[in-house]
């Protein structure tokens, strides 16, 4: 039986409580004090009804006694249970060793790993098991220090955690009692980096939505990514398109099937076509067997079209029919094939524009814009930078293994003020770069290391030397530089430019740009 006892902090209690068990004759298994709960634990053999209630009842007459009650477990029980618990079920190897590198613990990972029994390796040193770490030198050494290291056990690697057990004495002076070691396997390796990459590309709660701008398209694609109909996704480069599409995918009821993404602008048109939608038997040469399309791999799934704007007007035209009924036909094959896929396609083109200019299929762009989201630049969304900067400096510093450094008060106003030409892109790699080289804690406004920028004039020469002069003949070499291949007299360029010829014919013998300089 074990008891609850709720007590005052009284010199003596103690012995007047196990006095009570004496004189019952009882044997004491275990006795457990916990002074900051005003709490005491008693464990001893289980005794009938009346005896048990005598013996409360002389228990609650102590003075000091505040409450007495039966419990299922002493605090050290349960605390040994729940670490058991952990230890057997943990999926990664653990194992821990005293000051001679002999195993004290380990579960059942760890034997698996090493392949051995339990009762073969208790009290055995790892010397000779494991290779690639030499845990007695390491535990010998003058300042024991937690490493991170490779390990190989019976011809299998891992990534292998290795933690000193410190253990303070009587004067409350930490001393070395053994080490703790993690084992990672490749296979778990990989499913983490697998499902760290997924979480970060696949979710609404990765998006950094603080302005209300952002939680406005938020809100919106949430509502979309249950419907079906196509959406388009417009916005500048670097704003998250693709990461918006895969939330969407992610949070609609196709998220169990593919999601599979075609860049419309960096393939020919043949090839974005065979891609798309496959290509029958016999429609190359050395081409025995067709060949499914993404559309056809992605069946029950999501369609990702970026850029859909550079689509030539011959894929517009295939597109069209396959978003009226779901069916196309593959390149060079007849057969026609039917399939129940969503499309999401983003552009950062003015689609209308180019509908005016008959640059893009009217019909496409009334069918593709039904549901459409417009991410704004992040210059318009200046409540979200800091959130991001505070997000990508955590996961780029657990990626390099370091304590995530501080926004120090001028890069966070820095930050908040720059126009980010790039966007959500542009951060991210300048944190990326920041913090790879950053020696420090502390992320400061040069780490960053961005060029000046003006939405005027775009990006600014950081080092300007010389006059204004001399800065107005560097630019007027450079046009003239430029244009002298297509203009290639001077009375061509003259008229072009709307200067007299002498006055181009002095510039260009000054700048020494002829036909012998500039190619042509």
């Amino acid at each position: 039986m074990r008891l609850e006892i709720q007590c005052q902090n009284r010199l003596g209690l103690a012995q007047e409580v196990l006095n009570v068990l004496v004189s019952y004759q009882l044997d004491l298994r275990g006795i457990e004090v916990v002074p900051s709960l005003s709490r005491m634990y008693v464990s001893f053999p289980t005794v009938n009804f009346e005896k048990f209630q005598e013996l409360m009842a002389k228990i609650r007459r102590i003075s000091g006694v505040e409450d007495v009650k039966t419990t299922a477990f002493m605090p050290s029980e349960r605390e040994h249970n729940e670490l058991s618990t952990l230890l057997r079920t943990l999926p990664d190897g653990l194992i821990a060793i005293d000051v001679k590198a002999n195993v004290t613990v380990i579960n059942d990972a760890a034997l698996e790993a090493l392949s051995v029994e339990r009762d073969a390796i208790a009290g055995q040193s790892l010397h000779g098991m494991v290779r690639g770490f030499n845990f007695q030198r390491w535990l010998e050494g003058d300042d024991v220090l937690a490493q991170t290291r490779r390990l190989e056990v019976q011809g299998k690697r891992f990534v292998a955690d290795i933690l000193p057990v410190m253990v303070p004495d009587d004067t409350g002076e930490e001393i070395l009692a053994g080490a703790v070691i993690n084992l990672k396997s490749e296979s778990r390796l990989g499913q983490h980096m697998v499902a760290f990459k997924k979480g970060d590309q696949e979710s609404f709660n990765t998006l950094q939505a603080h302005s209300n701008l952002m939680r406005k398209v938020v809100r919106e694609a949430k509502k979309m990514s249950q419907l079906d109909a196509p959406i388009l996704i417009m916005g500048e480069t670097g704003t998250g398109k693709e990461l918006l599409a895969r939330a969407c995918h992610a949070a609609s009821s196709r998220s169990a099937k593919p999601f599979l993404a075609l860049s419309c602008a960096s393939l020919p048109d043949n090839v974005a076509e065979s891609e798309l939608f496959g290509y029958g038997a016999n429609a190359f040469a050395g081409s025995a067997e067709g060949k499914k399309g993404i559309f056809e791999q992605a069946n029950g799934g999501t369609v990702f079209l970026d850029e859909v704007g550079e689509m030539s007007h011959q894929l517009q035209t295939k597109l069209i029919r396959f978003l009226q009924d779901g069916s196309f036909r593959r390149v060079a094959d007849e057969n026609e094939v039917k399939v129940d896929v969503r499309v999401i396609c983003t552009t950062q083109k003015d689609l209308p524009g180019m509908v005016q200019e008959n640059k893009f299929r009217e019909d496409l762009f009334y069918r593709l814009n039904v549901l459409t989201l417009a991410l704004p630049a992040l210059r318009e969304r200046k409540q979200d930078v800091i959130p991001l900067a505070e997000f990508f400096i955590a996961r780029f510093s657990v990626r390099l293994g370091r304590k995530a450094p501080k926004l120090t008060d001028s890069c966070a106003s820095f930050l908040q003020s720059y126009p980010w030409p790039g966007n959500v892109r542009q951060l991210e790699n300048a944190l990326y770069r920041a913090i790879t080289l950053l020696d420090g804690y502390e992320l400061d406004r040069e780490h960053l290391q961005l060029p000046s920028y003006n939405n005027d004039f775009g990006y600014l020469e950081q080092d300007f030397d010389g006059t204004l002069d001399e800065a107005v003949k560097r630019f007027e070499a450079n046009l003239l530089r430029k244009l002298f291949p297509a203009y290639p007299s001077s009375r061509q360029l003259a008229k072009k430019l709307g200067l007299s010829h002498t006055a181009v014919a002095n510039k260009l013998r000054d700048y020494g740009i002829n036909r012998k300089s500039v190619k042509i």
